[in-house]
């Protein structure tokens, strides 16, 4: 249902400035010294539950309420070191934790119990970090294929491991140009295949045809033991199985690994991630003595709090409300995308991605990501209407600043969009 569109929300008129701390010795005998602190941290808290409504442009979840439920454990210091499926040296962990979400995991993904093998990590990048370590070290002389809008911590892994890369193109949607990528499998035959699969790109939030992709390795002469997959669904790895007609993620197929973030869709407190791999891959590991475990995992200290708010979060939840999270903010990024299009604003989907603001303040006010001539909208659980009728209204009062004098005019994006997308004055006539 939709809401009101007068922008019932007061858009602040800053971004967030730097406090400008620091760490000063305490004054025991001020008996104020504490209380200076806590007015701080009081400060601090004000401004982030002002800047909450306007945190737009990059995909964190914050709709949680379970804080204080779960505040309780910060008494602890929880260390979930080593691999999640030994025994820890001391009680201090949450392996039982790590392990029901895992399992939850790995049934989504369609893996039996004793097949499987995988952790929850610091977050997206430390998961792909492990996914493309396991398909190195399945193939050493394997040649990376990742598509240029990939996510930066696929080159680095690139640069990390020394692997040799092949940067594929994209379609204009984000997605990986299928042809550039057959052409240059063919050219690498004599050397195994390590490839990257985007389940939702860093910016335009393509999703990959892994389908297409296998066929076509198949097309080009790689054998199943000659190629390792893994799929990078940081942004909708669980947005995916609750669409209607989409293709699913599962090791039914050949892959290799796959992983996510736990902080975005799902949401939680802290940067975090599940990733999975298949168990017979990972056995060119070393135990470390002092640990009493397997050398399995990238961090090795983990954080032991993380999969506690993860299962409690994915047990208040359940599959019913993650598919009702993953429909309305389907429905409300077409609703956003669908206002841009009817005032005139070149924009595109799946995530909303649309004309760059013309002023920094605007797009440090709304914390948007930009791109080149682009910027985009991530609407997550917790961007309800109300919040982005109150960003539209903004920027249409702020367009009527910037394109007042008649003489300055909005980019042409066909180029970035593709001409369908595009909404600029050029595309029109050609049209």
């Amino acid at each position: 249902m939709a809401v009101s569109t007068k922008g019932d929300i007061d858009t602040p008129s800053l971004s967030r400035k730097n406090l400008c701390l620091s760490v000063v010795e305490p004054n025991i005998e001020n008996e104020t010294y504490s209380q200076k602190l806590d007015i701080i941290l009081a400060q601090y808290l004000e401004t982030l539950s002002k800047q909450k409504k306007y945190h737009i442009g990059y995909p964190i979840n914050m709709c949680y309420e379970h804080q204080a439920i779960l505040a309780p454990l910060l008494q602890f210091s929880l260390n979930n070191c080593g691999d999640p499926f030994t025994q820890s040296p001391t009680d201090f962990h949450s392996k039982d934790f790590e392990v029901a979400v895992l399992d939850w995991f790995a049934q989504l993904w369609e893996i039996e119990k004793d097949e499987y093998w995988g952790y929850i990590t610091s977050g997206g990048t430390e998961g792909n970090l492990h996914g493309l370590l396991v398909g190195r070290e399945l193939h050493p002389s394997g040649i990376l294929y990742a598509s240029k809008d990939s996510h930066y911590s696929i080159f680095k892994a690139a640069r990390m491991y020394r692997m040799e890369l092949e940067t594929i193109n994209t379609l204009v949607n984000g997605e990986i140009d299928y042809e550039d990528l057959r052409s240059k499998l063919l050219v690498n035959k004599n050397k195994p295949a390590i490839i990257n699969i985007n389940i939702g790109t860093t910016f335009k939030g393509a999703i990959d045809d892994l389908d297409f992709v296998i066929q076509t390795l198949e097309n080009c002469g790689y054998s199943n033991d000659n190629y390792y997959i893994h799929c990078d669904a940081a942004l909708c790895g669980l947005i995916l199985p609750f669409m209607e007609h989409a293709k699913t993620i599962t090791f039914k197929k050949p892959i290799g690994s796959i992983s996510i973030s736990g902080h975005k869709f799902l949401g939680c407190p802290m940067p975090c991630g599940i990733q999975i791999t298949r168990k017979s891959y990972v056995s060119r590991l070393s135990k470390i003595e002092y640990i009493a475990s397997i050398d399995t995992t990238i961090s090795g200290s983990r954080n032991g709090l993380t999969p506690i708010f993860l299962w409690y979060c994915l047990n208040m939840k359940g599959h019913a409300r993650l598919q009702q999270d993953s429909i309305t903010c389907i429905e409300n990024a077409r609703y956003l995308k669908d206002r841009f299009v009817k005032t005139g604003i070149s924009a595109m989907l799946n995530i909303v991605v649309f004309e760059r603001p013309c002023d920094h303040k605007f797009i440090r006010r709304w914390q948007l990501c930009y791109l080149s001539g682009m910027a985009h909208i991530v609407v997550m659980p917790g961007i309800t209407r109300e919040i982005i009728d109150s960003f539209f209204n903004d920027l249409m009062q702020e367009r009527k600043r910037w394109f007042q004098d008649g003489k300055t005019q909005p980019p042409s994006l066909a180029d970035d969009f593709g001409t369908q997308n595009c909404m600029c004055s050029d595309n029109k006539m050609h049209n």
